[in-house]
């Protein structure tokens, strides 16, 4: 088992990260102050391919992989939490939907616009009254002759404000609960679709957040994505990449504060001694190496099967529910080991650790992580 990464993907991290020390790290903490999402930024990395990395070469991108996916992911998370989530959003999530769900008309008309960064893409499942529970939603898209009449609610949507683009789920027939459920792809600007901007959040602050409103959209049978009555079950194989994505979000979030706390241990000075020399801030960093050195492979393991086209349900669920807690145990000891100091905006830490908790929540949360594992584990 050669478990080195290719040359490609090492010199694509490295494009990322030199991108991130020169774009990102002077501004990420304004960002978040200011709750402002840094578009010019966003158009930068769609310069480098970044937001296309999943898109076939064929429509304008990188034709890559998921692991290429979480490699970058990963990498922008040790800067900005915000700006991870972001990349990861709009690679796994909108786009996957058409990319994977979508017919050739749909993957030539979004595709290219997707994957330069000319256009965002955002994916609306979530709903205020449902959100683990994805099967519940309320909204619905009733047939009118040769279109489609979407009306209801969508709530925490990434890019939901700053989007081009949303693939939306609809119940298109009740009586069938989860496979009465449809996916179409609605360009904003299309009337009767408003966003309304979430602000106030504990973390994340700098990727947008909205509401999405459909009040009569109307669309035609041609946006439709996938079979009628399929959209959920092509939801839930859009939703193994994401979780993988998050998982590799979590992780960079966790590695970020690990190096920031390791630095801190070798400079800040208690009791005549440098901190990192007592016994109790060595096993804290130790434990953190190691609960993160874990998460890494089950990340990569889960998007190397993904990759290779082999069943990864059960990979990205230990991926994400182990990821994320590591992530944000790893975020709350940095803030620990740095005392007063992590409690400021002085170091990143603090900042890490708001954005870390979402992991443990989108995406499905580790409750349903757990249910879903146990699951497998006890299916006959």
């Amino acid at each position: 088992m050669d478990l080195r990464l290719p040359d490609h993907l090492n010199a694509l991290t490295a494009t990322v990260r030199d991108f991130c020390e020169r774009n990102v790290r002077p501004h990420a903490a304004t960002w978040d102050r200011e709750e402002r999402f840094p578009s010019e930024v966003v158009k930068g990395l769609g310069a480098l391919g970044i937001l296309g990395i999943r898109v076939p070469e064929d429509f304008g991108g990188a034709g890559l992989g998921t692991l290429a996916v979480a490699l970058v992911v990963e990498e922008i998370a040790k800067f900005d939490g915000s700006l991870a989530l972001t990349v990861a959003s709009h690679n796994g999530l909108g786009s996957s939907h058409i990319r994977v769900c979508g017919n050739d008309a749909q993957r030539r008309r979004y595709l290219p616009k997707l994957a330069s960064g000319e256009w965002l893409g955002a994916w609306a499942l979530t709903e205020p009254g449902s959100g683990s529970d994805s099967a519940a939603m309320r909204t619905t898209a009733v047939r009118d002759g040769s279109d489609w009449v979407i009306n209801g609610s969508k709530a925490f949507i990434t890019q939901g404000s700053v989007g081009n683009v949303v693939v939306v789920l609809a119940a298109t027939d009740r009586s069938k609960g989860k496979r009465g459920i449809s996916a179409f792809i609605v360009e904003f600007g299309t009337a009767g679709l408003s966003a309304a901007p979430m602000h106030g959040k504990m973390g994340m602050r700098s990727s947008d957040t909205a509401i999405l409103t459909f009040d009569n959209v109307r669309v035609p049978d041609a946006q439709r994505v996938g079979n009628e009555g399929e959209g959920f079950i092509d939801t839930m194989k859009i939703l193994d990449g994401g979780r993988i994505t998050i998982a590799a979000l979590a992780l960079g979030l966790g590695q970020g504060a690990l190096d920031t706390a390791s630095n801190y241990c070798k400079e800040r000075q208690a009791f005549g001694r440098r901190i990192g020399d007592f016994q109790a801030i060595r096993w804290m960093l130790a434990d953190m190496e190691t609960s993160l050195q874990a998460s890494r492979l089950l990340v990569y393991r889960a998007a190397d099967l993904a990759d290779r086209g082999l069943p990864h349900t059960a990979e990205a669920s230990y991926a994400k529910l182990f990821a994320s807690e590591a992530g944000t145990k790893a975020c709350n000891q940095a803030v620990q080991i740095l005392g007063g100091y992590g409690y400021t905006n002085a170091f990143p830490v603090e900042r890490a650790l708001r954005d870390a908790k979402l992991c443990e929540i989108g995406e499905g949360t580790s409750e349903v992580q757990r249910m879903v594992i146990s699951k497998l584990l006890l299916r006959a």
